[in-house]
């Protein structure tokens, strides 16, 4: 009798089976993984922003930025004074204030750092987030639920 090598038809069958059952049940749990690792990322994202700005409110006559003539942006990343005048130089001077970040993070759910600011609810989503002049409010700006945070 001869003996037998390598794998039948059957086996080879059955264990890429098995392998596609595994497959099956790993791959939707990576991409939970994954929503929820953007999720925590906005959330931190969320908190560091407003944090600053309320340190911004506090050291610029409870004034907020954007509302002194400045965009947003460069209210949140340049030097200014405390009546919201941006520094002619990189570097604090006499009573300068800020930067309060770096650069505006960029929304994990729809890949912009834009701001869009307004005085009421936000309409638009075509921006990451949303800074309501009126309120102070800073959320995310895509149409989820996660807005709303």
């Amino acid at each position: 009798m001869k003996k037998r090598s390598g794998f039948t038809l059957v086996e080879i069958l059955i264990i890429v089976i098995i392998l596609g059952i595994l497959v099956a049940i790993v791959i939707p749990q990576f991409s939970q993984a994954s929503e929820e690792a953007k999720f925590s990322n906005l959330v931190n994202d969320l908190q560091t922003v407003r944090s600053q700005i309320q340190l911004y409110k506090l050291q610029h006559k409870t004034q907020l930025p954007g509302t002194q003539g400045l965009t947003f942006q460069l209210a949140m990343t340049k030097y200014t004074n405390s009546d919201g005048v941006p520094a002619t130089t990189q570097s604090p001077a006499d009573k300068m204030y800020g930067p309060y970040i770096m650069r505006i993070p960029t929304n994990p759910f729809n890949d912009s750092n834009e701001v869009h600011t307004g005085a009421g609810p936000n309409t638009s989503y075509d921006s990451g987030w949303y800074f309501n002049t009126t309120t102070g409010g800073f959320n995310a700006n895509d149409n989820a639920a996660h807005a709303a945070l």
